[in-house]
């Protein structure tokens, strides 16, 4: 089993941190994984993007040319890796600022997924990122939901049980969203 994506968006949607969840999910499922952040020269409202690459065999290297699925929260991350997106790869985009227009360019499968308005139907629009994980872990099937949301759970419990359980949400919720489109264009298969 292989599977690489690249987390791409500005700074402050928490590419990093789903990044992260991703890798340390992964890693408890008993994969062996590599996370690489890269910042743009500002933090927040710059470019930030993460490369997450999960196998059962030893990783060469955490750079990824041609990536297998990408997460694009913005329209600069569409822009800038969706031309290196393998044929037949999947894509995650924020339709609530990416036109869907944009994603069908016919060589990946492109999940238009309205990731800040899912959010905002939760209460908190900084769950978009944890909305985009949780459509991407619906759309490859790479670990179960419940795995997922278990380490969700039990990071952000330190802080506050209701946040744990928002970010436990959000991360149904992008698997519903996914699940729901499929149902409705069969050419939207997803593997979860």
């Amino acid at each position: 089993m292989y599977q690489d994506v690249i987390i791409a968006g500005f700074g402050g949607q928490g590419v990093m941190l789903i990044g992260d969840l991703l890798a340390n999910a992964a890693m408890e499922s008993g994969y062996n994984v590599t996370y690489m952040p890269v910042y743009g020269v500002e933090m927040r409202g710059g470019t930030a993007n993460c490369t997450v690459v999960v196998s059962d065999d030893e990783i060469g290297s955490p750079i990824i040319h041609s990536p297998m699925s990408l997460i694009a929260m913005n329209r600069p991350s569409v822009d800038k890796f969706q031309p290196r997106l393998r044929d037949g790869g999947v894509l995650i985009a924020n339709a609530s600022i990416v036109a869907e227009e944009l994603l069908h360019s016919g060589r990946c499968r492109a999940y238009p997924v309205p990731l800040n308005a899912l959010a905002d139907e939760l209460g908190n629009a900084k769950m978009a990122n944890v909305v985009a994980l949780g459509a991407w872990l619906q759309a490859t099937g790479l670990l179960p939901l419940k795995e997922v949301a278990d380490l969700l759970a039990r990071t952000f419990a330190q802080k506050s049980e209701k946040l744990a359980e928002l970010n436990r949400q959000a991360l149904l919720k992008g698997a519903e969203s996914l699940r729901r489109a499929a149902e409705k264009d069969p050419s939207l298969q997803a593997a979860g």
